[in-house]
């Protein structure tokens, strides 16, 4: 598998809505809220069961109802087309 392009985060920021710059590194992050703890791990199994297909997995940490999510490339050393895509997969996920 090739390495994934750098597209940096700023690029990335300009297809999504809701995602904001991670000041300590190329990466760009996102919190969502559900009504409760099943809605909020229904939507990480959902999301895990993408990354594994896309062998691109997110930072995140979950309380209760709240998911905190971190997207970043390692093999890019920072944002990637990769990102928006599971940015954007999120986001759906999350207004299903």
């Amino acid at each position: 598998m090739s390495r994934p392009a750098k597209i940096g985060a700023a690029a990335a920021l300009s297809q999504l809505e809701g995602w904001a710059a991670v000041s300590e590194k190329d990466a760009i992050s996102k919190t969502f809220k559900f009504a409760d703890f099943n809605e909020a791990f229904g939507f990480m199994t959902r999301v895990a069961l993408k990354a594994d297909k896309l062998d691109h997995h997110p930072e995140w940490f979950n309380v209760y109802n709240r998911v905190e999510v971190v997207l970043t490339t390692h093999d890019a050393d920072g944002v990637s087309a990769l990102d928006v895509e599971m940015a954007k997969f999120m986001d759906e996920v999350a207004a299903a």
